[in-house]
């Protein structure tokens, strides 16, 4: 689902540059949930930038689900992150005067869906988070772990092949964050492929394999016994 291979990115700090990623090897197979740790400046931001097409590498090579990514103009990296990828941020990214059912029925306006089965199919997740009843409410009425809820919603309203979390639990208590793992669990249980960025080892404990970045290169990549989040709630 996702290969890359020998990826490097530097920036240009006034005359000087810095090389964040060091060369980059790294695959995920389809139905996986893997952690990505890292301290800040070990390069995860960056690595998740580019696997979201947000960024593009200096050099390497980048596939999704067998598509090359390099080279896109704008249209075509925003077609490509619709149609391949659903983002999870730790803010949330909710539209704060739009009620829960617009915020994840919003995806599917750009995808050119008609109004009535985008309500249709925002509902139906809305109903899979357990927030039916939440539908007509706008963010401000609703909890940190409603909002991130709405969030995966959104996410996987447009039927992404891959979901990209960033501290998807960062701005959440440790029971609502376990909570949140718990349907992250039961979306990967269904097959869907998730990538977690996350500097909590418990939440990292909670997926199947994680991968350690430290000065932009992978020192560690290893297979765990997942930790299933509802035994902590």
């Amino acid at each position: 689902m996702i290969d890359i291979k020998d990826l490097h990115k530097s920036y240009k700090i006034g005359k000087n540059s810095l090389h964040v990623l060091k060369g980059i090897n790294f695959n995920v197979k389809e139905g996986e949930l893997v952690s990505i740790m890292g301290s800040s400046g070990s390069g995860k931001s960056t690595l998740l930038n580019i696997l979201g097409i947000l960024d593009e590498a200096d050099s390497g090579s980048y596939h999704l689900d067998g598509v090359p990514i390099k080279n896109l103009n704008e249209r075509i990296a925003a077609n490509y992150r619709n149609k391949f990828l659903g983002f999870i941020f730790q803010s949330f990214n909710l539209i704060n005067y739009k009620s829960a059912l617009d915020n994840v029925a919003l995806p599917l306006y750009y995808q050119g869906i008609s109004r009535g089965e985008r309500n249709d199919r925002a509902m139906s997740y809305l109903e899979k988070v357990g927030l039916a009843e939440w539908a007509e409410h706008k963010p401000n009425e609703l909890s940190g772990g409603q909002k991130q809820r709405v969030a995966i919603a959104r996410a996987l309203a447009s039927h992404p092949k891959v979901l990209l979390a960033d501290e998807l639990t960062g701005a959440l208590d440790t029971k609502t964050s376990y909570e949140i793992m718990d349907l992250i669990q039961q979306i990967n249980d269904e097959g869907k492929t998730i990538l977690v960025v996350t500097h909590e080892e418990d939440i990292a404990q909670m997926t199947k394999r994680i991968v350690h970045l430290k000065d932009g290169v992978i020192i560690k990549d290893e297979k765990v016994e997942q930790v299933r989040a509802l035994e902590h709630v």
